[in-house]
Formats: C-alpha cells, sequence, structure tokens
C-alpha cells in the first residue's frame, strides 16, 4: 500500500496532469487528426487517379511513412530540417509530423472505402448528369464515409497515444508532464500509472463516441 506521502504526490499531480491532457495531448491530437485527414483524402484520390506519376508519387510517399517509425520521423522533422534550413518549434514539429504519419495510414483506409462502393453507385450519378467530381462529393464519399469511420476512428485512438512521443521533442504534455513531476522524487512508476490512466480514460471515451455514431450510421443507412 501507499504511504500518506505517496498518495498526497498522486493528489497533487492530478491537477497537473489533467492540464497537460487537455492543454497538450488533446489539442495536439485534435489538430493533427484534421490535417491528417486532409491528406489522406488527396493520397487516396491520387491513388485511383488515372494519371501513374500520380498514383506512384502517392504511393512513395505512403509506402516511406508506413515503413520508417513515427519517432523517427519526429526526430527528422525536429532535428533534421533546421540542417536544411527549416526550423519548426516543437508543437509545429509535432503537429506536422504526426499529420504526415496519419495521412499516410488513414489514406490506405480511405481508398479502400471508396473502392468498396459499388460501381453502380457511379453510373447512377452519371445517369442523373452528375460530374466526375459531383459524383465522388455527393454520392461516393458519403457511403464510403460509413465503411471508413471504424478503422478511422481506431487510428484517431492511437494518436492519442502516441501524441506520448512528442514529449522527446519538448511538447508538453501528459506524458513529459509526469515526468517532470516525477523528477524530484523519483517516483516515476506513480505518475507513470497516472498518467497511464489518463491515457485510458480518454481512450475509453472516444470508443464509446466511436460506438454511438458507428450505430447511428446503422440506423440511417439501415444496415
Amino acid at each position: 500500500m501507499m504511504n500518506t506521502s505517496s498518495w498526497q504526490l498522486v493528489r497533487g499531480s492530478l491537477g497537473p496532469l489533467a492540464r497537460g491532457m487537455l492543454l497538450g495531448t488533446l489539442p495536439l491530437t485534435a489538430v493533427s487528426f484534421v490535417l491528417g485527414l486532409g491528406i489522406a483524402l488527396l493520397l487516396a484520390l491520387a491513388r485511383l487517379s488515372r494519371r501513374r506519376a500520380l498514383r506512384a508519387l502517392a504511393a512513395t510517399y505512403v509506402s516511406i511513412i508506413r515503413g520508417t517509425p513515427l519517432l523517427l520521423q519526429l526526430f527528422i522533422v525536429f532535428y533534421g530540417l533546421p540542417s536544411v534550413g527549416i526550423v519548426l518549434a516543437p508543437w509545429p514539429s509535432a503537429i506536422a509530423a504526426f499529420a504526415m504519419n496519419v495521412g499516410a495510414y488513414a489514406s490506405e483506409t480511405i481508398r479502400a472505402a471508396i473502392l468498396s462502393v459499388p460501381h453502380g453507385q457511379w453510373e447512377a450519378a452519371s445517369t442523373v448528369s452528375l460530374t466526375h467530381r459531383q459524383a465522388l462529393r455527393y454520392v461516393v464519399l458519403p457511403q464510403a464515409a460509413r465503411v471508413a469511420l471504424p478503422p478511422l476512428g481506431n487510428t484517431l485512438i492511437s494518436l492519442v497515444k502516441d501524441t506520448s512521443l512528442a514529449s522527446a521533442v519538448l511538447v508538453t504534455e501528459v506524458l513529459r508532464k509526469a515526468q517532470e513531476l516525477a523528477a524530484p522524487t523519483y517516483q516515476f512508476f506513480l505518475l507513470y500509472g497516472v498518467a497511464a490512466i489518463y491515457y485510458w480514460i480518454v481512450s475509453q471515451s472516444l470508443t464509446y463516441v466511436q460506438g454511438r455514431l458507428e450505430r447511428r450510421l446503422s440506423e440511417v443507412t439501415g444496415k
């Protein structure tokens, strides 16, 4: 059992770690995920393009990002780019690395979702005089979104946990705050445990919201 001083340390850490989650981890996750989805959509459309060069370029990007560690990508953006004259602060560096990583992984999810839409939907759109772009926007993407939602939700939950790597590039989020609080007392086990509980609570909350959205979409589509 923990002694009185340990309980006091844990209680005293709850507020700072909560602020680290609310002001660090969650904003970093949200911004990176939104930007990553934009990148993912562009990559997915490029992979489906009739232009061979565009398909090859997008495929190469996805292959490189998915084939290298996220931590290494963070180091390249924060520590490597200054050597070629591009200097980014910790937050923009972390957002850029996470967004590019999410974009590569989510692009395959979106591409697969688009391909899952029956070809007859494209034909039906053309019969009512919709252009290819209009068919994609108003017919195909809404249907693909239902298919893509579960894996994209999993990507978001994974991103929440992956943001802990941002502490390696000096971004103050939950893990870095736990390190700072534990350093004077060397109570790393206790404070890392509290940080883990915060991550778990957020992950479970997102899982619940994801489930509700999936059920709502199933009710709307009747599937």
